[in-house]
């Protein structure tokens, strides 16, 4: 009898760890590897005629996919260094992509692209070249552009306001920053006429705060004649910046030249924010967290939100038993900057006598 017994538990045994390494294999079925970074419905037009190629038209493609995620991930000195990057060398970093879409239309062919590039690749071939690109990440803010003309000695916040009527034409798809003006208000006009002669120390709190938004940008166009001097206040992720700024012998009613410094200006910008999102994969923190192997649900969440992550390199299970599972995580920054980010996704990370877990 204690033999069959003996037997019996053992059956009971193999059943578990059976049924466990099954669970494993299904369940980790998906690769524990970072997302891509996707370029999506970028569209690509090409005469129809005799020379026609598809081959080419998806060479095209790639290209113009390759450099519309270098806007996005590196500041403009960076880009210049990699936008002739060979072709041959862009399709290593691709992992897939679609078409869809696709028309003629006065022979012409049109076609949209989504082409999905390998993070890791795309990190790894960048920190070769000592390039550290930023996450992409969109943000919106709160725009208020002021000109002060030295000439009539007035002030424009609405009216004769180029820089407000114009801000947001001809925007480029890979902007990541999104400019709301503020809606036009008499009372914001007084106030500025109040506060003229400081105007560069005036703080706009009381236009700011009328509108649900933490980061801003207040512009100062100092015009005379065909110079101007612009002052910029950045206020992104509680950072602040001041930036200086002159044109000389540059008439701004001309269309040319109006683009030439909105397009200075929010590439500036868009530096300020891609600095501040910065990925250091110099950086490459090992850590291991470990998840109670019972806890289906909260394994599967720490999964997605890790692939979700734009700072981890890369993660696995680097080992299991009967209670927990540990994942071998490497991070590009520090183990608070990882906590909060989990945290943020409701994932609570514990050190429980020098060992990392999932609450």
């Amino acid at each position: 009898m204690q033999i069959i017994n003996k037997l019996f538990r053992f059956k009971n045994v193999y059943i578990f760890f059976i049924s466990y390494v099954l669970f494993i294999n299904i369940f980790f079925s998906t690769p524990l590897n970072a997302n891509s970074f996707k370029i999506s419905d970028l569209e690509i037009s090409t005469p129809f005629d005799l020379n026609f190629n598809k081959k080419k038209v998806i060479d095209k493609g790639f290209q113009q996919a390759f450099i519309e995620l270098i806007s996005m991930i590196t500041t403009s000195g960076d880009k210049k260094k990699i936008e002739n990057t060979s072709l041959t060398t862009i399709k290593r970093l691709i992992d897939s992509f679609t078409m869809n879409s696709e028309s003629f239309i006065n022979n012409e062919y049109h076609v949209k692209f989504d082409v999905n590039f390998n993070k890791k690749n795309t990190l790894t071939f960048l920190e070769k070249l000592n390039i550290f690109p930023s996450i992409p990440q969109r943000k919106d803010l709160l725009l208020i552009p002021v000109i002060v003309d030295l000439d009539s000695e007035e002030i424009f916040l609405f009216d004769k306001n180029i820089f407000y009527e114009k801000w947001n034409i001809n925007n480029k798809r890979f902007y990541l920053i999104n400019y709301l003006l503020p809606n036009e208000d008499l009372d914001d006009v007084n106030l500025l006429s109040q506060n003229s002669e400081s105007i560069e120390d005036y703080n706009f709190e009381e236009i700011i705060k009328k509108y649900d938004l933490n980061d801003f940008i207040i512009i100062i166009i100092y015009k005379n004649l065909n110079n101007l001097r612009i002052l910029s206040k950045i206020h992104l992720n509680n950072s602040f910046k001041v930036n200086n700024k002159k044109f000389e012998n540059i008439d701004i009613s001309k269309e040319e030249n109006f683009d030439f410094i909105l397009n200075d200006l929010k590439t500036t910008y868009e530096n300020h924010w891609k600095n501040i999102n910065q990925i250091n994969t110099s950086i490459k923190l090992s850590l291991t967290i470990l998840v109670k192997a019972k806890n289906y649900k909260r394994i599967k969440d720490l999964e997605k939100n890790l692939n979700e992550l734009d700072l981890v390199s890369s993660f696995e299970i680097s080992k299991f038993n009967s209670q927990n599972i540990f994942f071998k995580i490497v991070y590009n920054s520090s183990p608070d900057k990882l906590i909060n980010d989990l945290k943020k996704k409701n994932i609570i990370i514990e050190n429980k006598n020098q060992v990392w877990e999932v609450k």
